[in-house]
C-alpha cells in the first residue's frame, strides 16, 4: 500500500513509492542490501524493545517485531492518516503496538525503550534536530536512523526520468543529507559505532 497525501501541518505521509513491494529486479536488489544491512545492524544492537518512528504502513515494523521474538516489545508510530492506518490493520503481531502521535513530542517516558529508529524519516521532517532529541530522550542504549545519500538520490533519480522538474528530489524531501553531514548530524547524540552505505542510502547504529 502506497500513496502521498499530506497531514494537517503539511507534512508528506505514505510511501511516494512502494519500495518494498517493487517488482522491478534492480529496486529488488538494492533493497534485498538495504533491509539486510538494517537488519544487521538491528542483530547486533539486540534491543529489548524498540520504538520505531514514522513507521508509515508498518511493513518494515511489523517484520522487526516477528524477527525480534513475542518478548521484545514494539510500537510504532506515524501520523494520522488513513492510508497508514489500513496498513497497520493488516500487519498485526503480540508484540507490536501502533499509534498515531507526532515525533515532535512524544509520548514516552525518558529511557522507555532499548533503541529507537527512524527509517527514511529525517528527510521528510521540517525540524530533524527535534525528532533526534526526542528520540534520543526516549532511548536508553541505541538509535538505528537512515536517510537517502545526496546528492547521489536526486542523481539516480534524474538518471531514470523521476521528478525531473524538481530536479529530481522526491516528493516530500526537505532535508537533503550527505554520508558525511549525516554523520556530523548523529553525532551530537552518542558514538556513531557503525556507518552502513548500501546504495544509495546511508544508515547509522549510534550508541547514547
Amino acid at each position: 500500500m502506497s500513496g502521498v497525501t499530506l497531514s494537517e501541518d503539511g507534512i508528506v505521509t505514505g510511501n511516494t513509492y512502494d519500495k518494498y513491494g517493487a517488482s522491478n529486479p534492480v529496486v529488488r536488489h538494492l533493497m534485498s542490501a538495504f533491509e539486510r544491512s538494517l537488519d544487521e545492524l538491528l542483530d547486533r544492537a539486540d534491543p529489548a524493545s524498540l520504538l520505531d518512528v514514522g513507521c508509515g504502513e508498518g511493513v518494515l515494523v511489523h517484520r522487526w517485531a516477528m524477527r525480534l521474538g513475542e518478548d521484545v516489545r514494539v510500537v510504532g508510530i506515524d501520523l494520522q492518516e488513513e492510508s497508514l492506518q489500513a496498513g497497520w490493520s493488516a500487519r498485526r503481531a503480540p508484540n507490536l503496538e501502533y499509534r498515531a502521535v507526532d515525533a515532535k513530542s512524544l509520548p514516552f517516558a525518558a529511557n522507555e525503550f532499548d533503541l529507537a529508529s527512524a527509517i527514511e524519516v529525517l528527510e521528510h521532517v521540517p525540524q530533524p534536530e527535534r525528532t533526534l532529541a526526542e528520540m534520543a530522550r526516549c532511548a536508553r542504549r541505541y538509535l538505528l536512523v537512515s536517510v537517502p545519500r545526496e546528492p547521489l538520490w536526486r542523481a539516480l533519480n534524474l538518471a531514470r526520468g523521476a521528478y525531473v522538474r524538481q530536479l529530481g528530489n522526491t516528493p516530500g524531501h526537505l532535508n537533503h543529507f550527505s554520508k558525511r553531514s549525516f554523520q556530523r548530524l548523529l553525532s551530537r547524540y552518542g558514538d556513531v559505532v557503525e556507518v552502513r552505505s548500501p546504495l544509495p542510502w546511508t544508515m547509522l547504529l549510534v550508541r547514547l
